[in-house]
């Protein structure tokens, strides 16, 4: 029941990102033309147009939604916790489509010290919270989407899934495990024969 219900919902997710996204290009289209993006903001390199996110975008959205569900799925979720687990999936969703937004914003300010921090902020984040999960990628590329297109976003979302996991997934847990041994002997000295 919870596959069916989480099926129709990336369905509908997915015809809205699709058909909001065309809707973008056509008004691009029609206003100046479709934009083209520098990889890393240089002339050098080469640009990626942004029709590229009309079919890019609505797979990845169906993807990153499988996702999503299949880590659910994976985790025997009852459909008493569902409620509770759909909160945490759309807040990770928001923040991280707020933190595209923001970035955006910063970027096309000229402002180039507090998107680095924004980073730096994100890479703290991820000792703590699982930002690497799927709904924050979609927030994150979404949020970012109509200034950068797609393509960009997807590529530096991808980077920092891979680091914020590895943050996250292996350096929090080895921390964790010699925090733990921290306190274990010190439990242990305590508790230990009295000196004499």
């Amino acid at each position: 029941m919870i596959e069916k219900s989480f099926l129709n919902t990336r369905l509908r997710f997915t015809a809205i990102i699709t058909i909001a996204i065309w809707l973008l290009l056509a008004w691009d289209h029609y206003h100046g033309g479709v934009p083209s993006h520098h990889l890393l903001a240089r002339k050098d390199l080469p640009a990626i147009s942004n029709w590229w996110g009309g079919l890019l975008l609505p797979l990845l959205t169906w993807f990153l939604l499988y996702r999503t569900q299949k880590r659910l799925m994976y985790n025997n979720i009852e459909k008493a916790t569902l409620p509770k687990i759909s909160l945490d999936i759309l807040y990770g969703f928001v923040a991280a489509l707020f933190f595209g937004v923001l970035l955006s914003v910063f970027f096309m300010l000229g402002n180039r010290d507090i998107p680095g921090y924004m980073l730096i902020a994100l890479f703290v984040l991820s000792l703590f919270l699982p930002v690497y999960r799927a709904e924050c990628m979609l927030g994150f590329v979404l949020g970012m989407t109509f200034t950068f297109g797609t393509v960009l976003p997807t590529i530096i979302g991808s980077l920092l899934v891979l680091i914020t996991a590895v943050l996250y997934l292996y350096v929090r847990t080895l921390v964790l495990y010699i925090a733990s041994g921290f306190v274990r002997m010190a439990s242990s000295g305590k508790h230990g024969p009295a000196n004499k």
